[in-house]
């Protein structure tokens, strides 16, 4: 197989990876996360990777690129990373005695252009919480940079009472999923 890029900054995405026993190297991209109106969350998290392994790959002619974006939603409304301690304070709070949506949506590109994309949702169930629990884990500082405001691989364990789906999806990498795609390798090409 060819040299395998993950195409992110994500340590969680790294640690996965290096868990499935993969060989890799990691090549961050910095892109454009603004969508337009309308997309699905599948669509969003699959745009969003898409654009992640376009920029690698202006920089890396070479190799298999992968890239991956995960949001959170709750009643369809994405829950991003949170801008501030009271914008993760507003998240977790929605999130409390609730049923979320988790999607992780993966690009993998290959050095002949070939590209495959996908998307895994999880069902994620919080327990209701207090406003007590909601400053504890906010002092912890983990909910910054968190889609959702939470790690379900951290401290935010406590929070979650049930996953119906794949828990890497929600860590952020459907690795099972992904390791089947390269498996596969590159689609065939379509004929025009």
């Amino acid at each position: 197989m060819n040299r395998l890029i993950l195409a992110s900054a994500s340590p969680r995405r790294r640690e996965i990876l290096s868990l499935a026993g993969f060989s890799f190297d990691v090549f961050p991209t910095d892109v454009n996360e603004s969508l337009p109106e309308g997309l699905t969350p599948e669509e969003a998290v699959r745009t969003l990777a898409c654009r992640k392994v376009a920029a690698a790959r202006q920089k890396c002619p070479e190799g298999i690129l992968v890239g991956a974006d995960t949001l959170v939603f709750l009643d369809g409304q994405p829950f991003g990373k949170p801008s501030s301690q009271a914008d993760a304070a507003r998240m977790l709070a929605a999130l409390s005695g609730r049923v979320h949506q988790v999607s992780t949506g993966v690009c993998v590109l290959w050095p002949n252009g070939a590209r495959k994309s996908f998307c895994e949702t999880a069902n994620v169930e919080f327990y209701p919480l207090s406003q007590e629990e909601i400053q504890d884990y906010l002092a912890t500082g983990e909910p910054m940079g968190k889609a959702g405001s939470y790690a379900v691989q951290g401290r935010g364990c406590v929070l979650v009472k049930r996953i119906e789906g794949d828990f890497y999806t929600v860590v952020g990498l459907p690795v099972a999923r992904l390791a089947r795609v390269l498996r596969a390798g590159p689609p065939p090409p379509t004929i025009r």
